[in-house]
């Protein structure tokens, strides 16, 4: 037998498999953090890419707005932060003319405590943090997007701020391509109808995980935070293990695109073939802190999976399915016609979980093993359950047989399998 061990929420499982049937785990590279995570931030800070430094763009007198991560990423927040501060106040800046804002897009506001954990008690004591409200009455229309017409409205303090900084880290997303750079703008601090519009072309075929060219999802955003103008962005690539392995400054774009690289060779997995049965852990906390997160995990292991093959998703899904939209879409139309010809018509955000959800189910058998009463994973979401892994498993062999192959993803919502075209 093989044991694997999975992270489960704040703790780990180990799935057993004999190893006649295993093929392997897909992980990312082995890759050590940084030694010294505040010297490498003031690394990139001082070599900014495509830009001036941070002292260089700001003056004394101006008021200054920074987009952070919400509970759902595990951006190191309060890392980053640290040295963007003490540079601000170095040139003269004041804490008292800086604004944190919680980019929560669509998610529920940060909550004190959680603040603290993101931050630190040292910046929530110095600096005015908020969260931000996708529907709250004081958005700013900033323009329409050219190439696919969203109209862009914001976060006012964000808008009106004389300096813009997004901080945050790149990673696979799997219909934006890569999270990080733009999106701390589209959607973390947009309106509701401004993300609901640009989040409807994620059915384009090209809005893929690990796809910007011609990703209209990707283009949208890009085009939204250049129109709002931002300043200047602080990226972090993290292995495995969530330690930095390198950061990234300086320009929207071109920031962005050189951390895109290095995820690019950390985190796409190039295999040999597919599997029938796939098991998969969502990272762990926090990215099982509900069903909707933790379906980006099952979403990279659909592509090393036979079609009508079973994947195990093991996800603790502490907080629920996270999502009321698509909860109410599963119950409202459950049938993936139906929620297809809904996004078309009338998208909301919530529902396209429910479209990717349901197209999953369509050709494959999945397992969920998670703390989500049997009402809400079997009824509502139409997953097979289990509440211990290795009994997941011995489920899938007797649907999928005794010799199937396996594949194991311990990182499932970082980690892009890739199976390698046979010539």
């Amino acid at each position: 037998m093989v044991d694997i061990w999975l992270p489960y929420g704040e703790s780990d499982l180990c799935v057993r498999v004999p190893a006649r049937n295993f093929l392997g785990s897909i992980e990312p590279k082995e890759i050590y953090g940084v030694s010294d995570s505040n010297a490498e931030i003031k690394r990139a800070l001082n070599k900014p890419i495509g830009s001036k430094r941070l002292s260089e763009i700001t003056q004394k007198g101006q008021k200054v707005a920074i987009v952070v991560d919400d509970v759902t990423r595990d951006a190191p927040s309060e890392l980053m932060i640290l040295p963007v501060l003490e540079e601000l106040n170095s040139i003269g800046i004041p804490d008292e003319d800086i604004t944190i804002i919680f980019g929560c897009g669509t998610h529920r506001v940060v909550k004190p405590e959680e603040a603290i954990k993101l931050l630190g008690k040292e910046v929530i004591n110095r600096v005015k943090t908020i969260s931000h409200d996708c529907k709250s009455e004081d958005l700013v229309y900033i323009g329409k997007t050219k190439s696919h017409g969203t109209k862009v409205r914001v976060n006012r303090i964000f808008a009106e701020a004389d300096l813009k900084i997004l901080i945050g880290d790149v990673g696979f997303h799997y219909y934006a391509g890569y999270g990080g750079g733009r999106k701390s703008v589209m959607p973390a601090i947009s309106c509701a109808d401004t993300i609901q519009h640009n989040h409807a072309m994620l059915l384009n075929s090209k809005a893929r995980t690990g796809i910007l060219e011609g990703n209209p999802v990707h283009e949208d955003m890009t085009e939204g935070a250049k129109l709002v103008g931002v300043d200047f962005i602080l990226n972090v690539v993290m292995n495995n293990k969530g330690k930095i392995v390198k950061a990234f400054a300086g320009d929207l774009e071109k920031a962005f695109n050189e951390a895109v690289k290095l995820v690019d060779n950390l985190y796409r997995v190039v295999v040999d073939r597919r599997a029938d049965i796939v098991v998969v852990s969502a990272g762990g906390h926090p990215g099982d802190i509900d069903l909707y997160q933790a379906y980006k995990g099952l979403d990279n292991a659909l592509e090393v999976v036979k079609r009508n093959g079973v994947v195990v998703l093991v996800a603790e899904c502490p907080e629920g399915h996270g999502h009321q939209v698509f909860y109410e879409w599963m119950i409202r139309f459950g049938d993936l016609k139906k929620v297809e010809r809904e996004v078309k018509r009338h998208f909301i955000m919530g529902g396209h979980k429910a479209y990717y959800l349901l197209k999953a189910l369509k050709n494959h058998t999945i397992i969920l093993v998670s703390s989500l009463p049997d009402y809400y994973a079997s009824d509502v979401f139409k997953f097979k359950t289990s509440k211990a892994v290795n009994d997941a498993f011995k489920e899938a062999l007797k649907i999928s047989g005794s010799s199937s192959k396996v594949w194991v993803i311990p990182h499932g919502n970082h980690t892009l399998p890739i199976v390698k075209t046979q010539k």
